[in-house]
């Protein structure tokens, strides 16, 4: 496992509708840590994304019954706030524009390495922790983003 930290796996959302790479990738996202839930289609990716809550997101812009940027122009439009990677083999300037534009926070074209992937989500789920909400109460505090408490005398 390569998470950086000790805490509970993170949790991916991979919305691709070619059933031989969501194979291969979630395989390979297991391997370093996370916790997969797979649809396969732009419809399912909306209902899962709007009722579970994710770490970060993997998105193939071509999605049956519901296109990868509208998924996530909706996504955007409603609280959901994670971190969305665009995992496409839409790899133009102008298409990577467009998936940005729509709400992306980084975008992949096919094919790609398995571990510029990887690191490419590593350094999405750093940058989700970066901007962690922190409670205060009393002299402790409560960092929601880690899931983690820690007291006056620093324990945890």
């Amino acid at each position: 496992m390569t998470q950086e930290h000790m805490r509970d796996p993170w949790r991916l959302l991979l919305v691709e509708d070619d059933r031989e790479l969501v194979g291969m990738l979630s395989e390979v996202l297991r391997d370093e840590g996370y916790a997969v839930d797979v649809a396969t289609d732009g419809q399912r990716g909306l209902h899962l994304g709007l009722t579970r809550t994710y770490d970060v997101l993997v998105i193939d812009r071509r999605l049956p019954v519901l296109d990868g940027l509208d998924l996530l122009r909706r996504l955007r439009s409603r609280p959901v706030r994670s971190p969305v990677l665009l995992l496409t083999g839409m790899g133009s300037v102008p298409d990577r524009v467009d998936g940005l534009d729509a709400g992306a926070d980084d975008y992949l074209a096919k094919p790609f390495d398995l571990d510029e992937l990887t690191a490419r989500l590593r350094a999405l789920c750093r940058r989700s922790l970066d901007v962690s909400e922190v409670l205060r109460i009393g002299s402790g505090r409560l960092d929601v983003s880690r899931r983690e408490v820690v007291l006056e005398d620093g324990e945890r």
